[in-house]
């Protein structure tokens, strides 16, 4: 029985070619965009699903408030992880991670062999009894145990080492903190699963550097830089546990927390869930997603595929008029409206299917690209995951389904004696559903025009905007050993001397990079609990001459300034001076140890966005500091790069032979903090033109039935002496007039759907009723183009041909 409801189905598919294919291209193409963004969305879910107990494991983070500004941080102070196993008995096991702070690149050598590797971090012996991490060589139990030893990943491992058993062998780090020799301990396998943690180096914490700080710093307040985790006991109450927190916060750090005038709050967040929980301050070891971004995603997957159903719809319930004698035949000679309605489903599976089968193989030689879309590396393994198969199938059901259901019951219901007599004429409210399923598509997709009109608005207002600085014509040389430090005043004395260099600064941060350092300033009369927090750059004398920074009071820093500062005019405002009256000013702070300092405020700086415009420009303040910064910011007075950078890199290698010429431009740092929302941009301008164009291959199909169905009404006006024009604006009018409501009922959804991604930023473009009017023309023409082709079809018929057909 089934199998002559598929061939029934099959034999008016082919019969009914224009009508197929037009619905197959439009479900091939929204079941390939839905799948790979169902991919997508479960490849980002899929982090630390390698890690077999990781349902035990909380991260520690910190809500805390200084001076009414609060920030939710991803890490915390070193000794909160060791405190609470050693307090709660609910904690089977703790682990730290601390990142190799300011240090970009690690130079590693093996014998003759040097590489720079990123993402370096200290953890404590317990990180590999914690996380289940694939060890192709070394014992995880005791891998980072000992002083000076370091787990690799495998890609690393297979630089320095080749096809040789790394386990015991000794490479150098070289880095600004020092050059240490390393025993490998371990290789581990990260293209196993993905993790949230992710590095290249992890050294044992008793190494020296940030690590061997993190081991015997006991503050509860300040550095606030370790990433820490706890394993808890099977079936712990966790909510329970999480309400014991202030208590033991109180109990340690209460009173160094009420001498920085700080507030803090502890809570455990589940592992699985971190790496789509952004909006964390702090170091991150991944850069997490955000679950709105993933629901907009699914939400255009799903909106392109019900735009593929109403095509199907449409063109089904159109036709109804074709099939009505069909029905009429097979109702008369004892067909039952339950096997129609299984014959009509029958053909909107077998369509969906087939749309499946198109679609795949599409996604496999597009895959690619669409990575490439994303920013993500989806690979074909995908094929040997059940799951693939259970959402194809899922596709094909809910697919044909939804698109069969309505024709489906529609045609089933029509009177056998009426259309056997040629009484049958099409329902009003068949014709009216059409219609709003048409401007259900366009509202759709004036929606989606609008969302890539603001976001390309907003990325434009961003790379515009300015930010307080000059990002254009600036190379940023970042210097990763102290060998290479220790060389760099002969190196910026060689630079400075090139016609083409306007101005060579040395820092520890440049614009378009976290900082990473802040300290508490206050003025006389004033203490560390009412003091607010400011971030602090360190930097020479032609650090604002070289960033193009301006001053709004004061002077800019001169050789032995030792002691002086330059604040922003948040800083100023957050310590209640004018920007007038700031220069002058003796502010204080304290070290970690409580012992005092002091800084003179020598000028005030104009507000500079040195971080991202999600942001308000924050406190901040330079400190004269010549000699320490393993940063070089160079203004370029020549636009020739390549003539610039070819002799640079021959400076480069006389000062610093065998190390590989590092560099970067200081706007693409600045553009990197937008990633995100240029991968937004690129996926709902890709996935919107798949809309339309399903959009467009639904009007194309109405417009051909709209024609065919008016051809004697067309010959009759074309013998009485209508013009081309005339008919052409006669079948165009009324789905110009669909577009025209769909634009009235989507422009205040657009409006609020942009403005609510817009309060994302503290930034913005403003909303304007011009990006409305364009995706409203943008639909009109797109309407008005592919009615027209059909319509010019219609219009250029012999009306000779029609009216004999009649």
């Amino acid at each position: 029985m089934l199998r002559n409801y598929f061939k029934i189905a099959f034999r008016n598919l082919v019969k009914n070619k224009v009508y197929s294919s037009t619905n197959i291209i439009g479900l091939a193409v929204g079941t390939l965009c839905c799948l790979y963004i169902v991919l997508y969305v479960q490849d980002q879910y899929s982090y630390d699903k390698q890690h077999l107990d990781v349902n035990d494991i909380y991260r520690i983070t910190t809500l805390w408030t200084i001076q009414g500004d609060k920030g939710n941080w991803a890490t915390v102070t070193a000794p909160v992880a060791p405190a609470m196993k050693n307090d709660f008995a609910e904690v089977a096991q703790y682990t730290r991670i601390v990142p190799d702070l300011g240090i970009d690149h690690h130079l590693l050598r093996y014998q003759d062999k040097a590489l720079y590797e990123k993402d370096a971090v200290f953890a404590d012996s317990t990180l590999f009894d914690l996380f289940n991490f694939h060890f192709e060589y070394g014992n995880p139990k005791t891998a980072l145990s000992a002083p000076y030893t370091v787990v690799l990943l495998k890609s690393t491992a297979d630089k320095l080492f080749g096809l040789e058993n790394p386990l015991g062998k000794v490479i150098t780090i070289d880095n600004t903190n020092g050059k240490h020799d390393f025993t490998v301990s371990g290789v581990v396998d990260e293209s196993l699963g993905k993790s949230h943690i992710q590095a290249n180096l992890f050294m044992s914490m008793n190494s020296g550097g940030f690590g061997d700080f993190a081991l015997h710093n006991n503050s509860w307040s300040g550095a606030n830089f370790v990433i820490s985790y706890v394993k808890l006991q099977p079936k712990t109450n966790v909510a329970a546990l999480d309400k014991k927190l202030p208590a033991f916060l109180k109990k340690y750090g209460d009173e160094q927390l009420k001498s920085q005038g700080m507030t803090k709050d502890l809570h455990l967040e589940p592992v699985r869930s971190i790496h789509t929980s952004p909006g964390y301050k702090g170091v991150e070891l991944t850069k997490p997603v955000s679950p709105s971004f993933l629901y907009i995603l699914l939400l255009i997957a799903g909106l392109i595929q019900v735009i593929a159903c109403i095509n199907f719809m449409n063109l089904s319930t159109a036709r109804a008029s074709k099939r009505a004698k069909e029905v009429g035949v097979r109702k008369v000679t004892g067909a039952e409206r339950t096997d129609l309605i299984r014959q009509f489903l029958g053909e909107s599976l077998l369509l969906s299917f087939i749309g499946v089968c198109i679609a795949l193989p599409l996604l496999i030689i597009l895959l690619p690209y669409l990575n490439q879309l994303t920013a993500a590396d989806i690979s074909l393994t995908f094929l040997t995951d059940y799951r693939l198969w259970v959402v194809l199938a899922s596709l094909v059901m809910i697919t044909g389904l939804l698109a069969g259901s309505y024709p489906a019951f529609y045609l089933s219901g029509f009177q056998a004696i009426k259309v056997i007599k040629g009484n049958f004429t099409n329902h009003i409210s068949a014709a009216g559903i059409r219609r709003s399923l048409v401007v259900f598509q366009f509202v759709l997709s004036i929606v989606l025009i609008t969302g890539i009109i603001i976001i390309y608005s907003q990325l434009s207002f961003i790379k515009n905007k300015d930010l307080g600085f000059d990002k254009d014509q600036k190379l940023i040389f970042s210097f990763h050993t102290g060998e290479a430090v220790a060389k760099l005043p002969g190196f910026m004395a060689d630079i400075r001397a090139l016609a083409e260099v306007k101005t060579v600064s040395r820092a520890n941060n440049s614009p378009g990079q976290m900082v990473l350092y802040d300290m508490h300033l206050f003025r006389a009369g004033g203490n560390m609990t009412t003091a607010p927090d400011a971030s602090f750059i360190e930097a020479d004398e032609q650090f604002m001459n070289a960033t193009g920074i301006r001053l709004a009071s004061g002077r800019d820093f001169r050789p032995s300034d030792s002691g002086k500062i330059i604040i922003n005019e948040s800083l100023a405002k957050s310590l209640n001076l004018t920007v007038a009256s700031a220069p002058g000013t003796r502010v204080y702070s304290q070290r970690g140890d409580g012992s005092p300092m002091n800084f003179d405020i020598i000028g005030v700086m104009k507000n500079y966005n040195f971080s991202s415009l999600r942001d308000e420009v924050k406190p901040l303040f330079l400190t004269y500091s010549p000699d320490t910064g393993s940063k070089l910011i160079v203004s370029a007075a020549s636009k020739n790069y390549t003539a610039l950078l070819d002799k640079l890199e021959t400076i480069w290698q006389k000062d610093f032979v065998n190390t590989p010429f590092d560099y970067a431009f200081m706007d693409d740092d600045v553009q990197k903090q937008y990633e995100a929302e240029s991968t937004l941009g690129r996926i709902v301008n890709s996935f919107t033109l798949m809309a339309i164009l399903i959009s467009c291959l639904g009007l194309f199909g109405l417009a051909a039935f709209d024609a065919e169905q008016r051809s004697k009404e067309i010959g009759i006006r074309k013998a009485l002496g209508a013009s081309v024009s005339g008919i052409i604006q006669l079948l165009s009018k009324d789905f110009l007039k669909l577009v025209m409501v769909a634009f009235v009922i989507a422009t205040p959804i657009a409006w609020w759907s942009t403005n609510q991604w817009l309060q994302g930023f503290a930034y913005r473009v403003p909303v304007s009723w011009w990006m409305f009017a364009i995706a409203g023309l943008l639909s009109l023409f797109i309407a008005l183009f592919t009615v027209s082709f059909q319509s010019v079809k219609a219009a250029l018929m012999n009306p000779v041909t029609s009216l004999r057909s009649e």
